[in-house]
């Protein structure tokens, strides 16, 4: 047997936001239905950045198929004209252990956090959302942007001029109004950004909170806060939301609740659900238009493994994809 190379190019033909949000919907479905394993995620510290190992196993809502990602996050890393975040995905046969497929992750892995983030909004957003608030404008604000665009008829966006980047707030705004034609506007207040915005979605690496506003209805997308230390949102939003996250283990130790909860601000009682039992019908979504909802999303390796698996299946009898006999 021999195992598939599957360049970003490769991926990038498959996994459109369209398949990506499918994809990640079955997923964490699968997940709350007990059709799938998956150990926390391991991380290896250096001084500039982190190294992740996260594995799963999917055998449930079409899928059958087992895998790991290793990812590092290095925020430093642009100025070495590298991404910031790279991963590669190793696809394996459950009845063997035989690995099927290496993969670049790097371009799935954003595809699969703004799917996720996509995925939310359906569930806990108001459905006549329009104006959506980004805090962060790097290549995973596009990715949110791409794939809510599939579930919400967003015709606005607010961005907030990331202190000392024009640069990349200027590219995401050319961007926005380029590919969708939506208008985009910039502010430096923060307040602006967030208040009166139907979806925030924040995308930094930030230590410190950034958001301490928003108006009632608001749905936020807590993507940045990834790694222990890190955090967007003022604990005083959390304590008023309807705080969902993706898994309790991964977003109590790295998420956007990881420090309120170390510093007991607030306990597993204040989290009201798993999105994956939202989205099986173990708990409602959003329930009234004035509530304020929020997802903390971690990032779980059931998406990595699906996703991976979609790209797998749709390109292994393919004769012009690159394979290598390891064994």
């Amino acid at each position: 047997m021999k195992t598939l190379i599957l360049t970003k190019q490769d991926v990038e033909r498959i996994l459109t936001p369209v398949i990506a949000n499918e994809t990640v919907e079955k997923a964490f479905r699968a997940y709350s239905l007990g059709y799938a394993s998956m150990p926390a995620k391991s991380y290896l510290y250096f001084p500039k950045g982190d190294l992740r190992s996260m594995p799963a196993y999917i055998c449930g809502e079409g899928f059958d198929i087992a895998g790991v990602k290793c990812v590092n996050v290095h925020p430093q890393n642009a100025g070495r004209r590298l991404p910031a975040v790279m991963a590669v995905i190793i696809l394996n046969d459950p009845q063997t252990g035989f690995p099927l497929a290496v993969m670049d992750g790097t371009y799935l892995t954003r595809l699969r956090t703004g799917a996720a983030g996509a995925i939310a909004a359906k569930y806990l957003s108001r459905e006549d959302s329009k104006i959506a608030g980004f805090v962060g404008c790097g290549s995973q604000a596009q990715t949110q942007l791409s794939c809510l665009l599939e579930i919400r008829n967003i015709r606005k966006i607010k961005i907030w001029q990331v202190p000392k980047d024009k640069k990349c707030v200027q590219d995401f705004k050319k961007w926005t109004q380029t590919t969708y034609g939506i208008e985009a506007i910039v502010s430096s207040c923060m307040d602006d950004v967030t208040m009166n915005s139907d979806i925030v979605i924040t995308t930094t690496p930030s230590r410190v909170p950034l958001v301490n506003c928003v108006s009632p209805g608001t749905h936020i997308n807590a993507i940045g806060a990834d790694a222990p230390g890190k955090q967007e949102i003022n604990p005083k939003i959390l304590k008023q939301a309807k705080v969902v996250v993706d898994d309790w283990t991964q977003a109590s130790h790295s998420g956007e609740i990881n420090i309120p909860i170390s510093r007991r601000q607030m306990t597993k009682r204040n989290i009201y659900a798993l999105l994956g039992d939202i989205i099986a019908g173990k708990k409602q979504g959003r329930i009234s238009a004035g509530e304020i909802t929020l997802f903390d999303a971690t990032g779980l390796a059931i998406q990595d493994v699906s996703c991976g698996y979609i790209v797998y299946k749709a390109l292994k009898n393919r004769p012009d994809i690159k394979n290598i006999k390891l064994f």
